[in-house]
Parts: C-alpha cells; sequence; structure tokens
C-alpha cells in the first residue's frame, strides 16, 4: 500500500474490466481512496465493526474538495471515536431521525403558513355554511373578516386568545354588544369546525364569557296606528323596497326569507308561497297562504294590471324583489334594510309632525322598532282575535311552539285552513289601519269580547 500523495492519486485509476479500484494510506492506518471509472475519486475510513466482525466503510469526501491532510485528520478523528466507544451506527440512524424531523418540521410549518385565516373563513364558508341559512352564511364569515382584517393574510393558528378577546371588546366598548356576540358565536363554531376536522389544534374563541347586554328578548310589538304608519312610511319608498316591506307586514314572513323569495316558489295563481327548507331558518319546508294583498303586490311586480287575467310568472330563479338586474346580469336580493328603515322613520316623523300642526300637541317619535316586530305584532293581534296559539306558531314557522313534546311528535297537522283565515283576516286588519278604519267587523277580537263580557 503506497502512502498518499496528490500524485499517486491523480495516476490512481481502476484496472480495466474493474469499474473502481480500493487503496488504503500507509501513514493513517484505515484511510483508503476509491477510484471509479468514471474518474471519481472519493477518500473513505474503513474499520472493523467489534460486534459483528463486519468491515464498515464511511465516505469522508471527494478527493480536490478534500485536501490528503485533512482526509488524514478526518478519519485519525473518526478512529479515534471508535476506540472511545462510539456507535457510528447509532449516530447515523439519529441523524435519519432528525433530518426526518426538520423535513416534518418544514413541512408542518408550510401547511400552517398556507393555512391562513382566511383559507380557513373560506372552507368554512364553502364546505359548511353552504347547508346553513343565508342570512348566517353571508353574515358570519363577512363579519370574521372585519373583525380580523389584519389577521387574514397570516396563518389561522396565529390568532391567539388575546386577539379573539381584544376585537369583542372593542365592539363592547363601541356599544355594539350584538356585533361582539356574533364575532364570538361566529368565531367559536369556525374555529371548532377547523378543530374536529383536525386541521388546527386549538379554538382562540373556546371558554371566552359570554357578552353581556347581547341579544335582550325583544318584546315590542307595533299597535293599530303604529301598523298604519309602517305601511304608509312603505309607500314613500321606491319599488322594490317599498312593497318588500309590505310583503312582509302581510305575510309576517322573516326579511330574508322574503327578500331571497323567487318566482319559482309561487304557484301561477299567486295564491301560495312555497318556502324551501334551505332557506327557513329551522330548515323546514314552510307553505305560506298569500292574502288577496299580498297577492296584490305581486301582481304589481310582475308589471300585471290590478284586474285581468294573470301573465306568466317570470323566470324561476328570477328574484321577486331583486334590484340592479338587467338581461345580462340578474337582480340581487336588498342588503340597504338600514337605509330602508331610516327613510320609513322620516315619512313616519314627518306624518306625526302634521298631524301634530292640527292637533297643536307635540309629536312623539315612534319608539324604537326593527322588521322582525312585524311577527310578534301579527300574533299578538291573531291571539286577540281569537285565533289559537298553535296556529300563529304553524304560521310562523316555529319547531318548538304551544304543542311541545310527545304530542308534537305525533302533531303533524298543518292547520292549512286555520293559518289562511288567520292571514286573511290580519291582511284586513292591515289594510284597516293602513286607511285608518276600524277593524271589519267579521273579525271578532277577543280582547274587545273579555271586556264585554268582563272576563279576566
Amino acid at each position: 500500500m503506497p502512502r498518499f500523495t496528490d500524485r499517486f492519486i491523480s495516476s490512481f485509476a481502476p484496472i480495466p474490466p474493474a469499474k473502481d479500484r480500493l487503496a488504503f494510506d500507509t501513514e493513517c492506518r484505515g484511510l483508503g481512496i476509491r477510484a471509479s471509472s468514471s474518474g471519481n475519486k472519493t477518500f473513505l475510513v474503513q474499520w472493523t465493526d467489534a460486534a459483528t466482525g463486519r468491515k464498515v466503510r464511511e465516505p469522508l469526501g471527494a478527493w480536490g474538495a478534500l485536501t490528503i491532510e485533512k482526509a488524514r485528520e478526518a478519519a485519525r478523528i473518526r478512529l479515534g471515536r471508535l476506540a472511545a466507544g462510539f456507535d457510528p451506527k447509532a449516530e447515523r440512524d439519529a441523524k435519519r431521525a432528525e433530518d426526518a424531523r426538520q423535513r416534518a418540521d418544514a413541512e408542518t410549518a408550510r401547511k400552517e403558513a398556507a393555512f391562513t385565516l382566511e383559507v380557513l373563513i373560506s372552507e368554512w364558508e364553502r364546505l359548511h355554511l353552504a347547508a346553513r341559512r343565508a342570512s348566517y352564511a353571508t353574515r358570519a364569515p363577512r363579519t370574521l373578516r372585519l373583525a380580523f382584517a389584519e389577521h387574514l393574510d397570516k396563518p389561522a393558528s396565529h390568532l391567539a386568545h388575546g386577539d379573539a378577546l381584544a376585537a369583542i371588546d372593542d365592539r363592547v366598548a363601541d356599544g355594539q354588544p350584538n356585533a361582539a356576540r356574533l364575532i364570538l358565536t361566529a368565531g367559536r363554531a369556525c374555529y371548532g369546525w377547523a378543530v374536529k376536522r383536525r386541521r388546527l389544534a386549538l379554538n382562540p374563541f373556546a371558554g371566552l364569557p359570554p357578552i353581556e347586554g347581547a341579544y335582550v328578548q325583544r318584546e315590542r310589538f307595533l299597535d293599530d296606528a303604529e301598523v298604519g304608519e309602517v305601511w304608509r312610511a312603505a309607500g314613500t319608498l321606491p319599488s322594490p323596497h317599498g312593497p318588500l316591506v309590505r310583503f312582509l307586514l302581510l305575510t309576517l314572513a322573516r326579511r330574508d326569507e322574503a327578500g331571497s323569495m323567487v318566482w319559482g316558489e309561487l304557484t301561477p295563481d299567486l295564491s301560495k308561497w312555497a318556502q324551501p327548507a334551505a332557506r327557513t331558518k329551522n330548515g323546514r319546508a314552510h307553505l305560506v297562504q298569500l292574502s288577496p294583498p299580498a297577492r296584490a303586490i305581486l301582481r304589481d311586480q310582475m308589471g300585471a294590471k290590478p284586474k285581468g287575467d294573470l301573465p306568466p310568472l317570470p323566470p324561476a330563479d328570477r328574484l321577486v324583489f331583486g334590484i340592479n338586474g338587467s338581461d345580462a346580469v340578474p337582480p340581487q336580493p336588498i342588503t340597504s334594510q338600514s337605509w330602508m328603515k331610516r327613510n320609513m322613520e322620516k315619512a313616519i316623523g314627518a306624518e306625526r309632525a302634521k298631524r301634530a300642526e292640527v292637533t297643536g300637541e307635540a309629536p312623539e317619535p315612534m319608539p324604537a322598532w326593527v322588521f322582525h316586530d312585524f311577527r310578534r305584532t301579527g300574533v299578538t293581534w291573531l291571539a286577540g282575535a281569537g285565533f289559537p296559539p298553535h296556529v300563529a306558531d304553524r304560521l310562523l314557522n316555529h319547531v318548538q311552539g304551544t304543542i311541545r313534546g310527545v304530542a308534537a311528535i305525533y302533531q303533524r297537522n298543518e292547520f292549512l285552513a286555520e293559518r289562511k283565515a288567520a292571514l286573511d283576516a290580519w291582511a284586513e286588519h292591515v289594510m284597516a289601519c293602513a286607511e285608518r278604519r276600524g277593524t271589519p267587523v267579521k273579525v271578532a277580537s277577543l280582547d274587545r269580547e273579555r271586556k264585554r263580557r268582563r272576563v279576566p
């Protein structure tokens, strides 16, 4: 065996037909050089495994990149560690395990960075909220995007408990407890969904306290004079805004359910409106039997004359109360409810001021109200007019109403005839209020009858 020199190594090559050749250094025991037929020459260190008695070789580096002296130094270090009891196999296994861990950590970090808050909200919206009520499916993602706009392009896992609490506290401090409640409920639902799917480990909204002052149970209902004021104020709004408000008042439907109604949900004679389960709050299909005033509103939306034959309905997928539509772009649902209510309140205020000029009394502002109060107003009047509570429950499409428990399981009657009579009576009352005349005599008032008989 020769002593390694650059001159020796440069001329060292395999002897044909062999594809490689191995030589060992006489100066450093265990240091070898392997030459391949491709011209590569690599330093290696060789030793005998004490446990198995087998020869073990470990590459040190290529000649040229590693000098002979550096190769000797590396070989001596390796052989010295072996003499001290070092286990090279264990080291190689540990190195492979560490490399695998680092690759796994890098992949986890890559996926975490890619799974931003915006991606989480979008996936939650697409995979989970698609089956939820349309209003919630629209409002909840929008609320989260507005509340955490600065976090949207950051990993969803980086949103901390403190970030969630700060956004909620900001809304509470601004006097918006219901907005804070929606952030809490939507955030908790969104992150909880991701945790269940093993996309995230923690839910930063879990354990947060309920919002004080949010979601106060409303008791407001409109009296007869206010019903008439609302009807007349709706007449000051342009179409389809005003007709939608009047339709809500007549049908006692939820705002979003009526606002998203399409012509395909109506029977050809406009006598019935079938609400699909996908758009109702409780996920149950609901039939609304429309009163003559409600049908008149729909005829007007079609452009049909008040009397005469009814033309074919517009396309089934076209919104009844849609806005900004054209032949190329389908109409969109009304989203300007705040604008509608402000303008109606101005009209009501102007009417009250004009009436005050005649009476000489100071005008009083109308107490705070919302469109959802129409439903409470209607069923309150129906109860006073003698209609039973279970009819009102079915009329509002309430899951839990007067009939509960085992009785609700067996009671499947929808009381369609009674519901039709109730809506017709309510519509007559609304029109009487709108025209400032008394309720028609044929509608019995339970309140008046009790007073007449002096029944408590």
